[in-house]
């Protein structure tokens, strides 16, 4: 029998598991069964952070029978690394930040510059720095439902490195004006992740090229194999 092709979901700061709708039939179309995890860093309560959301990754991948691709998005990859459990079998990091233990989010560039207790809103112009490619309606639906985000989830240091201990992959998007370019560099020349893959475009790749994205899981999934 063909083991299942389970993949979990973990979205970015600010965002929550609607960002992911488009993409969604996209995978099931290739044969994945999706779940989502909705993050406590964006509920609302400043008091959760990142070890509160790897704790919520940790407990829904424990929920699954079989083998589990983990697929993070931006801030996503770093509750991502701390929470990825013995059944991940390949772990995704999609314009996302590949940290190292005893970094935080903010750790490398310099952070933190804020109080502990703050409650961040995106920037000043989220149309342009998350979604400057994406068709007007569903960008502006999409600023709409972003959330506020815990400051704590931004400063809280990694205890553990997944990609050490489980195959894993960098997807970086050309024309990414949210990530850090001094962070991707960094984790292509230190070799932090096992394959690299390229996107044009934006940030926000589940939104402006959903299709292109599944196609290209499915060849990362397959290097990584």
């Amino acid at each position: 029998m063909t083991e299942p092709k389970n993949l979990v979901l973990v979205h970015g700061a600010w965002h929550g598991p609607w960002c992911w709708e488009p993409l969604r039939p996209e995978l099931a179309g290739r044969g994945w069964t999706v779940s989502t995890v909705d993050l406590p860093s964006t509920s609302g309560d400043p008091a959760a952070g990142m070890h509160a959301d790897a704790r919520a990754v940790e407990a829904h991948l424990a929920a699954i029978d079989g083998p589990v691709t983990l697929l993070a998005h931006s801030y996503g990859g770093v509750p991502a690394t701390e929470a990825a459990a013995p059944n991940v079998r390949a772990l995704v990091y999609l314009a996302a930040h590949v940290l190292k233990a005893g970094e935080s989010l903010v750790s490398p560039l310099g952070g933190p510059w804020f109080p502990p207790e703050t409650e961040f809103v995106p920037g000043a112009d989220p149309l342009e720095a998350l979604y400057h490619d994406v068709p007007a309606d569903l960008a502006r639906e999409a600023v709409a439902r972003l959330r506020p985000q815990s400051a704590k989830a931004f400063t809280e240091e990694l205890t553990r490195e997944a990609w050490r201990d489980t195959p894993s992959a960098l997807i970086v998007c050309d024309d990414d004006r949210a990530m850090p370019e001094p962070l991707m560099k960094r984790a292509v020349a230190e070799g932090l992740t096992d394959v690299v893959r390229h996107l044009p475009g934006s940030h926000s790749p589940f939104l402006t090229r959903p299709a292109e994205l599944a196609a290209l899981l499915d060849d990362v999934v397959a290097a990584l194999s």
